[in-house]
């Protein structure tokens, strides 16, 4: 097998990406500067990490998909945790996001939210700064609102969620294996 497709990786002076060599990083996608990529993260396409004022760290078997933001600021470093979902054209900047979370598509988390392990947050849903989400909960609406969860339903969804991550990974895994440019004409 050939070496696995990586997007642009750049370093920004002394602020160079530290990638793990199983990562996925898909054409189209950019990741620059302190940014660091744990075992079996996919990043797909058009995604943007950019850590040129901050510290993104993405945990191991997390997904980041199509069109997602990333960003951090000098004082407020964006952490996500592992096999976390993050859905197509998210918004991060400087908030943390625990393991086996959800981030639904089109959502915006702001500075210094921290999203609970197994929550979910609404495809949509705007999380405005210092909003916490417990472990299983759900935010969702404009600006979020935050609707708890008991415990079964928390379990649930922390397994849930690794089984779609896991599902990513395999994708990932065939995207390498078989992703190859084709001559339009």
């Amino acid at each position: 097998m050939s070496a696995a497709p990586r997007g642009s990786v750049f370093a920004l002076g002394d602020r160079v990406p530290r990638i793990h060599e199983s990562v996925f990083i898909a054409p189209g996608a950019v990741v620059a500067g302190d940014v660091e990529l744990g075992e079996n993260v996919s990043i797909w396409p058009n995604c943007v990490l950019r850590g040129d004022y901050g510290r993104i760290v993405v945990g191991r078997g997390t997904n980041v998909q199509d069109g997602t933001v990333i960003h951090a600021t000098e004082t407020l470093s964006t952490i996500v945790g592992e096999d976390v979902v993050v859905g197509h054209g998210v918004r991060m900047e400087g908030c943390t996001i625990e393991d086996a979370a959800l981030i639904g598509m089109n959502s915006v988390v702001l500075h210094q939210v921290v999203v609970g392990s197994g929550a979910i947050i609404a495809a949509g849903a705007v999380l405005t700064p210092r909003t916490l989400v417990p472990p299983g909960a759900m935010a969702r609406g404009v600006p979020a609102q935050v609707v708890e969860a008991d415990e079964a339903t928390r379990d649930d969804r922390v397994m849930r969620h690794r089984m779609v991550s896991a599902h990513y990974w395999e994708n990932a895994q065939r995207w390498m294996a078989e992703l190859r440019p084709v001559d339009p004409g």
